[in-house]
């Protein structure tokens, strides 16, 4: 039987690619024995008859296909910005049945609540009812930096604010699902999920046809046209709405990404600059002429579109007239703050009545006093956060610091601790990762989506970030993090 081997693995250096894999604590294909786990063996066994060479090869090739294909994305290399290829590792990530049962309910729950809390927040009341009823400080929502008064206005019909919302999750030392982050502004890693599996299933289809059945993710352009159709504005006069997605072009670390979700859903890509009209109607100049816009799908930072740019004016002026909609919503930045994280398990409990299902990371919010003295002069043992950032950026793992490291933390947070959160540090799970000739163990997280129009559907694919360093934890595509396939099951 090929691969044999791989499920007795020798103590302690290992056979074939895993050799000198060790004793990993919490690796999700290797268990603490250096056996390989039963869903990993037929994958281990046929990376180790492709063998190093072939892997390096293939990977490559792959590599190579994806830069032709434009699968790109900027990150930080040496402080610097750089466009590079979107890293695809060939070990492919299983997610099993009752996990990913789990997660599908409990991330469809909290987009439930966090759109309910977005409403809340800006439904025109002086004090949002969660504020009035004691369960989030007024001081933190309406300091959080996210929050735009001004975008109260641009959801007319009450419909979700969050059209697409993702959620960062990992696998702590316990075995159990832990949200890290929440993403409503705009989410990214649809496209680069489906990228992902068309990827590796064509440099790897040895891999594919061994695998059990599959959820495929060739349905997220369907999924998420039919919930932007969900979105369309109060006063829309067409049976079907058109949908544009509305990029700021090349420049834009996501670029590959918003040309393909707009060719997955049929959709044109339209630049702010494209745009005409007035609030009873908005168009788009497009190369077979001015085409009529009912649904924005939103790809550019929202304070494009708070702003005095004629192209904003004419959206937020066309949304409160009801004939254009915005998804996402502007604003939804006061929903994934970081501070306002902390608070997600009660909003779950107050709006829907409901016990949260996925837990969330011990967090201290330091604008609160009795919380920062809390951590005061231990913060080299937290990671510290700061409430508006996003992609790994400000992120600092007090254990990983030096001395002088942690003093200037400590001091930085000291001057103003209402910008950041601490929060305890989470061991969370390793999978093999080929780096060179061999697997190795690296830290994985994973971003799931849910989206939001008349019905909440959880989408059947993932993106799993891994730490290409030895030791690392911050997995985000934009601090050089790689990607895997991720396989949920159909």
């Amino acid at each position: 039987m090929p691969g044999r081997h791989v499920t007795e693995l020798s103590s302690p250096s290992g056979v074939g690619l895993l050799r000198g894999y060790g004793r990993m604590p919490l690796d999700e294909a290797v268990d603490p024995g250096e056996l390989v786990r039963e869903p990993y063996r037929q994958i281990i066994g046929t990376l180790d008859a492709i063998g190093s060479v072939g892997l390096a090869q293939r990977t490559s090739e792959m590599e190579a296909e994806r830069g032709r294909q434009g699968i790109v994305f900027t990150a930080q290399q040496n402080g610097q910005p750089r466009e590079q290829v979107f890293p695809l590792d060939p070990v492919p990530r299983l997610i099993g049945r009752s996990s990913y049962q789990h997660l599908a309910a409990g991330a469809a729950q909290r987009a439930r609540a966090l759109n309910a809390f977005l409403a809340d927040v800006y439904s025109g009341s002086p004090v949002p009812s969660i504020v009035a009823d004691g369960i989030i400080p007024d001081r933190l929502v309406r300091g959080a930096p996210g929050f735009r008064a001004a975008a109260a206005v641009l959801a007319p019909g009450g419909r979700p604010r969050a059209t697409v919302y993702g959620l960062d999750l990992l696998t702590d030392q316990d075995g159990r699902w832990v949200v890290l982050e929440d993403n409503l502004q705009v989410p990214s890693g649809l496209g680069y999920a489906l990228a992902n599996r068309r990827s590796l299933a064509a440099a790897f289809p040895d891999l594919h046809s061994a695998a059990a059945p599959l959820a495929s993710p060739e349905v997220i352009g369907g999924l998420l046209h039919r919930a932007l159709l969900d979105a369309a504005p109060p006063q829309c006069p067409r049976s079907e709405p058109q949908v544009v997605v509305l990029s700021d072009g090349p420049a834009n670390s996501a670029w590959y990404e918003h040309r393909t979700l707009a060719g997955e859903m049929g959709a044109p890509v339209v630049h702010p600059d494209d745009l005409t009209g007035d609030g009873s109607g908005v168009a788009a100049r497009t190369p077979e002429g001015l085409l009529p816009v009912d649904v924005v799908y939103r790809r550019l930072g929202a304070d494009e579109l708070l702003g005095e740019s004629p192209a904003a004016v004419l959206l937020r002026n066309a949304s409160r007239a009801g004939t254009v909609s915005l998804a996402n919503v502007p604003g939804n930045g006061v929903a994934d703050d970081k501070a306002i994280y902390a608070f997600v398990g009660p909003m779950i409990s107050y709006y829907l009545g409901e016990e949260p299902l996925l837990l969330d990371v011990g967090t201290w919010v330091l604008a609160e006093r009795s919380q920062y003295e809390a951590v005061r002069g231990r913060l080299g043992d937290l990671v510290v956060k700061p409430v508006d950032g996003s992609g790994g950026e400000g992120v600092m793992i007090g254990p990983d610091l030096s001395a002088a490291q942690v003093a200037a933390v400590e001091a930085e947070v000291a001057a103003s601790p209402e910008r950041f959160i601490a929060q305890n540090v989470i061991r969370f799970s390793t999978h093999p990762t080929l780096i060179g000739p061999s697997l190795v163990p690296r830290h994985v997280d994973l971003r799931i989506f849910v989206l939001s129009g008349a019905e909440t559907v959880v989408v059947p694919a993932g993106l799993t970030r891994v730490a290409l360093r030895a030791d690392g934890l911050l997995v985000n595509s934009s601090q050089g993090g790689g990607s895997k396939d991720t396989w949920l099951p159909r």
